[in-house]
């Protein structure tokens, strides 16, 4: 190589280097280090946005930050590691509608009385929304799964509600029965699109991504051909399409003034109690779902909350954050109390008094048949024993401290255990009903239907209210 050419290509290497240093050097990080004052003092600030993202059917021990062995979950790891993670989240149903009514009315299902697929949130509920949209927030949900459709009612307080266009053919796989069209990346793109335009405005941006339902993915076998390895793979590709939007968040400085929560409504079972699928049993694959806050500044160190919690409280808590109200009549509480003490390395003092009640999970088995009498079953956890209580059958017991994934019953070596966990779930099923009266009535179109099949459901949408059958 003659002299020249070196010169040339160590001038090269040195704009390639200085380039790097400047990039270095000058690039702005997306938030600001904070601390736990900056946390106490969000609710003061009147510029912050609120985004929810919630993937259905998402099981927190799928996700590394929660423990898990396979990388499915790289830029949520990063956000938790920068922020708020809650350990132990319950979901308060393992069906959709349910688990939605009551994570935004944060009630109870059996309080709010909506449980079954006719059920809708009726018009004099009041939803997180319609509470922002009175602050001031403009708000924009988007969403792909028909259980939340306008037509149940969840449409409520949005200036935009929308479910996106599919974008032409897809070339992901989709293993799943049914194919519902589109992709998460639609949610995104809408998302984004609304993010540029109306970036100097104060907003609540609700996303339901729908891509792990659907078990979606890229073709990729890193993790296997099964269909938990499938499930875990759509994880990662839904994780890539959360990349996308945190891109766009970065690249419009509104990292630094949003909270941002991702939750979900229930998990999936791969059958370890002998169950696929969902809506079925109140188990942990079904029911602990992660729960993870994203501040408008990050923390050097990540806060845990390993005290249990529930979705009844996620907006009582984003409320509490954003210096809002107490939502009226909930029976979810604000977590800030948890999350300063876990900050400080003290949570067991403010667990004692805090958090010391049971929660609760419930579903209707008969969801999908209203011709038929309701056949519930719940779940009480007290913090150790967790116990299922189905019309029909024995109460289960399961030792959640020597058996988290539940796989042996004890309820006969713990009569004593059982008889007081039985009177506590019953009194909890006598709760007086919710102030706003019970579910209203839907009666589903074609339209509906086909969208709803699209998911994995059979429905007949001629039959009235009280007398359609559907299936999964």
């Amino acid at each position: 190589m003659n002299a020249k050419r070196v010169l040339l290509l160590l001038a090269c290497v040195g704009l390639i280097v200085f380039g790097l240093a400047r990039t270095l050097e000058f690039r702005q990080p997306d938030r600001p280090l904070g601390s736990l004052a900056d946390l106490e003092s969000l609710k003061a600030r009147d510029d912050l946005n609120l985004i929810v993202v919630l993937l259905d059917t998402l099981r927190a021990d799928r996700l590394s930050s929660y423990g898990y062995e396979r990388p499915t979950s790289p830029i949520l790891d990063a956000l938790a590691a920068s922020g708020i993670r809650f350990e132990n989240t319950l979901a308060q149903s393992t069906w959709t509608k349910t688990s939605m009514a009551s994570m935004l009315t944060a009630t109870y299902p059996v309080r709010n009385g909506i449980t079954r697929f006719n059920h809708g949130v009726p018009d004099s509920a009041t939803l997180p929304s319609e509470f922002l949209q009175r602050a001031g927030f403009r708000t924009v949900g988007i969403w792909r799964n028909g259980w939340v459709a306008p037509n149940f009612g969840f449409e409520q307080g949005f200036d935009v509600y929308v479910k996106p266009a599919p974008l032409g053919r897809n070339p992901e796989m989709n293993p799943s029965a049914a194919r519902l069209a589109g992709t998460d990346r639609e949610v995104v793109d809408a998302a984004t699109q609304f993010l540029r335009t109306h970036r100097n405005q104060r907003f609540y941006l609700y996303l339901h991504l729908m891509d792990v339902h659907q078990y979606v993915y890229d073709g990729s076998v890193e993790f296997g051909t099964t269909y938990s390895d499938i499930y875990d793979q759509s994880i990662r590709f839904v994780d890539a399409t959360l990349g996308n939007l945190i891109a766009v968040l970065q690249q419009q400085g509104l990292m630094k003034k949003t909270v941002i929560a991702f939750v979900s409504d229930h998990g999936e079972a791969f059958r370890e109690h002998g169950e696929e699928g969902h809506a079925r049993t109140l188990y942990p694959e079904t029911t602990r779902v992660p729960f993870i806050l994203t501040l408008p500044f990050r923390l050097e160190e990540p806060v845990v909350v390993r005290t249990p919690v529930e979705n009844v409280d996620v907006y009582p808590t984003l409320f509490d954050l954003l210096g809002l109200a107490p939502m009226p009549d909930a029976d979810g509480v604000s977590l800030v109390p948890l999350i300063q003490a876990a900050a400080k390395g003290d949570e067991a003092s403010v667990a004692e008094t805090y958090a010391n009640g049971p929660r609760f999970a419930e579903i209707d088995q008969a969801w999908g048949r209203p011709s038929i009498d309701p056949i519930p079953l719940a779940m009480i956890d007290d913090g150790r024993y967790r116990l299922h209580l189905s019309r029909g059958s024995g109460p289960e017991l399961f030792d959640g401290e020597t058996d988290p994934g539940e796989t042996e019953d004890i309820a006969s070596d713990r009569p004593e255990v059982v008889q007081e966990l039985v009177r506590q779930l019953r009194a909890h099923t006598s709760s007086e009903q919710v102030p706003w009266g019970g579910p209203k009535q839907v009666t589903v179109s074609e339209m509906e239907a086909a969208h709803l099949r699209a998911l994995g459901y059979v429905v007949d949408p001629h039959a009235p209210p009280g007398k359609g059958e559907l299936k999964r």
